[in-house]
């Protein structure tokens, strides 16, 4: 067997839908879960188990059918993948759990495919979450929440070197789903009535003990860094979805919802988010199903009882790690788990490995100290050869949306800054804002309003640099070292410069077209007409000892 090893089954049976995947565990990109193939079946078996009337039934049998058909075709696509029958396997979460004819889904389903459902507690669902939530970012620390159907999980989770700590418990359950508290909210009739306000002070009080209940660690509580809350879950999602449809950067220039982060007050601006929805005059909202549109108000119910039970947040992360994500997440060794994600998704793009290490100096050498991660760094050297070939015409606009819809776009685990720095640094590398088309600019645009204050100047100098690198490297290759680079802050009268030295060993790659060019784009982002937003640093070159200009 080939590549198949690695391949694995997964069939997520939630509340709100049926989720079927196989995903790639390679153990060399495993980190970032690839997916070889994704599906989803929109059967609620939360809403198959009321009648019109809201009472509870059994599962009718043409459900059940709709989902064993469904598994049935899952089970002729893994063949084709040729999946090893031993990584197959179903799980499946509240509504199956709860359901009253349970035992005889599952039982169809086994004669069916031969496949048993594996029901996963409360309390594990919990902690399965939590560990997509883990595989959502280089690094979690704060509150997370599941939001799923029929319920929602709460508990507190820190990463740090591919290890993951939460209560021993896992978390808290509690039977407050997007659908059961929709369905609960509206048995209990109209915001202020004595049924309300009675269910109301329910779910806050739940909320407060399962708080307790999860003993927030400390030094989470006292971060100076405030303590984030990371979201999970087909309602969470919907939410975070709507928020960015009001976000102020506006189209938003990023399609995915992993990695967006709002603060505490838009989050908890939740007539707004109603607003959004029920507006005749606002257009679909992008990835906002008329069923997830339908649960907003119960969302938001929840989102207004968190703000009064939860401590003090500060920013809000979305998620896109569910059961899928967590399962497979726990099952890589901590030494994979600790791996970058950007490091992970560009490892396959670079030229040389045995190289690498140089490359990467030279670029850490120039980075300004904090600024960029080495990971990032790591990352961006990796990449910046991976669209040299494409016409010129190309190449910029090309990198600049390889993070959002291009070669690295369905990298899971980085968060949108992540995907806006080494989009604009890969645009760069190529030329950048004045390289690609009028079409691309605006984006380029959105794109560094996600970056820190001051960070727009260093992408589009470190991307240059790179340009000078792949000039003197072009094969990405680095046989032996052919450039060596310094820099220092001067103090000139005109105030702080970047003063650059670039010594170059090999012989007639001084007076090289490519390199000179590059090179002259290196010293023009020190040109106060070519800062960004106003903010920049003059830059001044010597090359072999002699100033640039002079050559």
């Amino acid at each position: 067997m080939g590549k198949e090893e690695h391949y694995h089954g997964l069939v997520d049976m939630g509340s709100n839908g049926v989720r079927f995947s196989i995903t790639d565990l390679n153990p060399s990109t495993s980190r970032i879960l690839p997916t070889v193939y994704l599906d989803r079946i929109g059967i609620s078996l939360y809403d198959a188990q009321y009648s019109p009337s809201g009472d509870p039934i059994p599962i009718p049998q043409s459900t059940i059918t709709s989902v064993v058909n469904a598994l049935i075709r899952f089970n002729s696509i893994c063949q084709d993948f040729r999946v090893p029958e031993n990584h197959i396997r179903i799980l499946a979460t509240e509504a199956t759990r709860k359901a009253q004819n349970s035992v005889d889904l599952r039982t169809q389903i086994k004669n069916a495919v031969h496949w048993d459902v594996e029901l996963l507690p409360k309390e594990i669902e919990g902690k399965v979450g939590a560990m997509g939530i883990a595989s959502s970012y280089d690094e979690v620390r704060g509150l997370v929440m599941d939001l799923g159907g029929g319920s929602t999980q709460i508990t507190w989770l820190c990463t740090q070197d591919g290890e993951v700590k939460m209560p021993e418990n896992g978390s808290v359950s509690l039977p407050f789903g997007a659908a059961a508290l929709t369905q609960r909210i509206q048995s209990a009739g109209q915001p202020g009535s004595r049924e309300y306000e009675e269910f109301k002070k329910d779910v806050l009080g739940q909320l407060k003990t399962a708080i307790k209940e999860i003993d927030i660690p400390q030094d989470l509580l006292d971060s100076p860094q405030g303590l984030p809350l990371y979201l999970s879950g087909g309602g969470f999602r919907g939410w975070g979805f709507v928020l960015m449809s009001q976000h102020p950067i506006t189209p938003y220039p990023v399609p995915i919802i992993n990695g967006f982060r709002v603060k505490r007050e838009a989050f908890q601006d939740t007539l707004s988010v109603k607003a959004a929805v029920v507006d005749e005059q606002t257009p679909d909202i992008f990835r906002v199903s008329a069923r997830r549109a339908s649960q907003v108000p119960a969302v938001a119910f929840l989102v207004d009882c968190l703000s009064q039970a939860l401590p003090v947040i500060t920013d809000v992360y979305f998620c896109q790690g569910g059961v899928r994500e967590g399962v497979l997440f726990e099952y890589l060794d901590a030494e994979v788990r600790r791996e970058s994600p950007l490091v992970t998704a560009t490892r396959p793009y670079a030229r040389d490995i045995e190289s690498l290490p140089l490359l990467v100096e030279q670029i850490i050498v120039a980075a300004k100290p904090r600024v960029f991660s080495e990971a990032l760094l790591t990352a961006f050297v990796q990449a910046m050869y991976a669209h040299m070939a494409y016409p010129k015409d190309l190449c910029a606009g090309s990198a600049l949306r390889s993070t959002t819809t291009g070669l690295f776009a369905a990298t899971h685990g980085i968060s949108h800054e992540q995907r806006a720095l080494l989009a604009i640094l890969l645009c760069e590398r190529y030329g950048g804002y004045r390289s690609i088309s009028p079409t691309e600019q605006n984006f380029y645009r959105r794109m560094t309003q996600l970056l820190p204050d001051g960070v727009s100047w260093w992408c589009m100098y470190l991307g240059r640099v790179a340009a000078v690198i792949a000039s003197v490297y072009p094969a990405g290759v680095a046989r032996e070292r052919r450039m060596t680079m310094t820099q220092e802050w001067a103090l000139k009268k005109e105030g702080e410069k970047l003063s650059v030295n670039l010594a170059l060993t090999q012989d007639g790659q001084e007076l090289d077209e490519g390199l000179q060019n590059a090179l002259k784009k290196m010293v023009k982002a020190g040109k106060k007409k070519n800062w960004i937003g106003g903010v920049g640093h003059k830059v001044s070159l010597r090359v072999n000892g002699k100033e640039f200009e002079e050559q």
